[in-house]
């Protein structure tokens, strides 16, 4: 079988749906199977979360094209993004000191957080799920969302005086080994 071009080859992937069905099923999966596994609720059961992964995977594909229209608006413009943010970091690594590159990144990481939100809010308008016509209002709603989340990383961020290996007297999980509750001396 012979193609004229690779240009045949994706509208022949197109047509068979791997980029409306199997991309977005693979996408999901994985990143779902990955949080399940980093988070570790059941222990080291890896059969449940690739259960799990797999039933919200496909329990995700159900709409035909909601997830396959949000993932084809959203990636061309998070390339654009990320492509203008390794353009950044590369100019600064040339020519940026080494002993204030440090809060040069701190600018950075800011501007890659707006960055995010743009993309986030024309994917939104585009699909229609964000546009009552009033600017002013959504960006309200932007700037609660930005303050919600700074809130978040500073309570996340910030630091407790005790260790976090200890646990409370008679609490234990039960992945730990232990039954009833109480520690085992």
């Amino acid at each position: 079988m012979v193609f004229g071009s690779i240009a045949d080859v994706f509208y022949q992937w197109e047509f068979l749906g791997v980029f409306d069905f199997i991309l977005p099923f693979l996408l999901i999966f994985a990143i779902t199977f990955g949080i399940m596994d980093s988070v570790r609720f059941f222990g080291k059961n890896k059969p449940v979360y690739i259960i799990i992964a797999l039933v919200i995977s496909l329990m995700s594909l159900r709409f035909q094209n909601f997830v396959s229209d949000f993932m084809t608006e959203l990636f061309p413009r998070l390339g654009i993004g990320l492509s203008v943010m390794i353009a950044l970091m590369v100019m600064v690594g040339l020519f940026i000191a080494d002993d204030v590159r440090r809060y040069w990144f701190y600018g950075l990481s800011a501007l890659g957080g707006l960055i995010g939100i743009s993309v986030l809010y024309q994917t939104f308008n585009v699909l229609g799920w964000w546009s009552s016509g009033e600017g002013s209002q959504e960006i309200g709603m932007i700037v609660l969302g930005v303050l919600l989340l700074g809130i978040i990383i500073a309570v996340g961020a910030s630091g407790s005086d005790h260790k976090s290996d200890q646990k409370p007297a008679g609490f234990t999980f039960w992945r730990d080994g232990q039954e009833g509750g109480k520690h085992k001396s």
